[in-house]
């Protein structure tokens, strides 16, 4: 720890400012920013201040950060709290890295331009494993060793949190602790932490940061991971992941919030002074997902759902609105048609919108649960398209992947949409699902085909015969994340998925459709990140040192270079991608406990193996291990 905070602030030029695209993301000044006066004066006057400085970094750049719900929320849980003031840095484009490097300019934060080194708490958030690469920017450009066993007790603590964490270890040991879960109230606990250890700077007997690190690690959902060490087999596979340092748990288990209307949310968010990726204020319906689609990660982790009333929906609704100023409220949730009193918040909501001319938007619709009633609760917003995920072209895939809806399910909500109004529809679908075939492939342009029809003929009978639907389809690559039932399965090769994305183009030809796709070698490098283990921190270390980071946009992203470098440290990209897993493998992730148990995981994907789907866990019980948290649908 450092012994003082002295006030040191980055200062960038008009001509600096100039001289990159989109100063706005490096000025901060916006509406709902927190500085801490009291803070700042103990600076100036003493060179120190007794306050936890916290900067809450988001490897990416601003228009991306500031589009994420869980940054504004945990930015409002640290700067509610006495004596603890939290400010927001971001990765610098490419063009102001070079600035900062070439001036030997420190990486700073918004609020006071303070250089990150001199706070007392980095905590990084992990939305996606695209972005590792971009924490050790962050780092370099503050002047940080990477690794936590090369900091000293002068570096700052830090920290990582967000759903890529249920697998850190290709970046674990460059955190000194990684927070497994919801942060809201453990965040609360470990700042209570921070204060303690800072006063004792003060004193005759500091603490040392071994210390703090010890205390942090008996608070649940807190993970150390130089607590940890794995032992390989002579194939590459892990043998074992043991305890290192007495007192460790053998698993750590993650953090929920039980109270959803009592858990603070940011009802006066900062509003940024330039168009960020989603440009509009959020309301949480609820957390979790009673579907159990065998893919998706998040449907597992986040269990169990918990639901906010609507009373507090409504009350957070109107305070948004008038706070912020935004014109479209987004209601966030993962699978928005599931929350149970969707019909009175509409009835809320929708009235009181309409009169001030804000919209309110439904994402996460789910086919099977899609209404005339809902659609005309919400017909007086703007009819700004409609997205759905059928995942999947034939009835086979989507029964093996537990989608739970029906090929009468999509038309009939799409029958129901176009009659409504609605010309514009998003089609999410994956390729290289487990047993796909190229019938299934072909069962996409078949799906989307009669949905083309559809269309015509709700026109021609509802009048509309001179509008034409707008129709995208979009893939995106299987990838076998952690904690799903698919976790041991192979992926697609690279060959075979190009070869599936061309015989679909072929067959999706026509005025009305367009065919996007996702690249395919982003999603096998993601694939290798998501499974991989801690052999993977000196490839990274290395590809960054090469320039490589914004892995995540595809102008940036060198595919070949990471081969290379995984090739140069004895690693294939077949073991951690394509290569099946045994069930018996010890997995990366195998010392983490997500609250559901690897049996039902294993039932699940026997299950998808024999076309069986499980019903919605809202309906009965399926003793996946989340009822263990007695909160939620599962206390219900």
């Amino acid at each position: 720890m450092k012994e003082n905070n002295a006030d040191h602030r980055v200062e960038l030029s008009r001509g600096d400012l100039l001289a990159v695209e989109n100063p706005a993301r490096y000025v901060g000044g916006e509406w709902g920013e927190v500085i801490k006066p009291e803070m700042q004066q103990q600076l100036q006057a003493e060179g120190f201040t007794s306050y936890v400085r916290f900067a809450l970094c988001f490897p990416d750049i601003y228009e991306i950060a500031m589009s994420n719900l869980a940054m504004k929320i945990l930015y409002k849980v640290l700067n509610d709290m006495d004596g603890v003031a939290c400010e927001r840095a971001f990765s610098p484009w490419k063009d102001m890295d070079r600035l900062m490097r070439d001036k030997s300019l420190s990486l700073f934060s918004l609020e006071t331009k303070s250089p990150l080194r001199d706070f007392d708490v980095l905590g990084f958030s992990l939305q996606y494993e695209m972005c590792f690469t971009n924490v050790l920017q962050m780092l370099d450009l503050s002047g940080i060793p990477f690794l936590a066993s090369e900091r000293s007790e002068s570096d700052p603590i830090i920290i990582a949190g967000g759903p890529v964490v249920y697998n850190a270890e290709p970046i674990a040991e460059v955190f000194d602790l990684v927070f497994l879960g919801e942060g809201e109230e453990v965040l609360v606990e470990f700042m209570d932490l921070m204060k303690a250890y800072k006063a004792s700077f003060q004193s005759t007997e500091p603490m040392s940061k071994a210390f703090l690190i010890r205390e942090a690690s008996k608070l649940k959902g807190v993970y150390v991971p130089s607590y940890y060490k794995f032992d390989y087999n002579e194939n590459g596979t892990i043998k074992s992941i043991d305890t290192c340092v007495e007192g460790a748990p053998k698993s750590i288990q993650k953090r929920i919030i039980s109270d959803m209307d009592g858990v603070t949310f940011p009802t006066k968010p900062v509003v940024p002074h330039t168009k960020i990726v989603h440009d509009r204020a959020y309301l949480e319906l609820f957390r979790g997902c009673s579907r159990g689609c065998r893919f998706c990660q998040a449907g597992f982790v986040y269990r169990p759902v918990r639901e906010k009333s609507v009373d507090t929906l409504c009350g957070q609704g109107f305070e948004v609105e008038a706070a912020t100023g935004y014109d479209e409220i987004g209601v966030l949730s993962l699978s928005t048609s599931d929350y149970s009193a969707l019909p009175d918040f509409l009835d809320n909501m929708v009235s009181p919108f309409e009169e001030r001319h804000t919209s309110l938007s439904l994402p996460s619709l789910r086919l099977d649960s899609f209404s005339l009633e809902l659609m005309e609760k919400v017909s007086g917003t703007r009819k700004t398209g409609l997205t759905f995920a059928p995942e999947a072209g034939t009835q086979r895939l989507r029964d093996v992947v537990n989608k739970g809806i029906t090929e009468e399910d999509i038309l009939s909500s799409l029958e129901l949409a176009f009659a409504g109004g609605w010309q514009r529809v998003k089609l999410y679908f994956m390729l290289g699902l487990p047993t796909e075939t190229m019938e299934d492939v072909l069962g996409i342009a078949q799906l989307a085909r009669r949905i083309e029809k559809l269309f015509f003929e709700v026109a021609n009978r509802e009048g509309l015969k001179r509008r034409r639907p707008d129709i995208v389809v979009s893939t995106s690559m299987f990838i076998p994340k952690p904690f799903t039932p698919f976790q041991w399965e192979a992926q697609d090769s690279i060959e075979s998925l190009r070869e599936k994305q061309r015989v679909l183009a072929e067959a999706l030809k026509s005025r009305n459709i367009k065919y996007s796709w996702h690249d395919l070698k982003t999603s096998a490098w993601e694939a290798v990140l998501a499974r991989g283990d801690r052999r993977l921190l000196k490839v990274l270390i290395d590809g960054y040192r090469q320039g490589l980071f914004f892995d995540a946009w595809d102008d940036c992203f060198r595919f070949e270079d990471w081969m290379s470098i995984l090739e140069s440290h004895g690693l294939s990209l077949h073991f951690f991608g394509p290569r099946p897993r045994d069930i018996d493998e010890v997995l990366p992730w195998d010392h983490i406990d997500i609250g559901v148990r690897k049996d039902y995981l294993l039932r699940e994907r026997e299950m998808a193996y024999r076309g069986k789907t499980t019903a919605p866990c809202h309906g009965g019980c399926k003793a996946c291990g989340a009822s263990e948290y007695n909160v939620g649908v599962c206390h219900a």
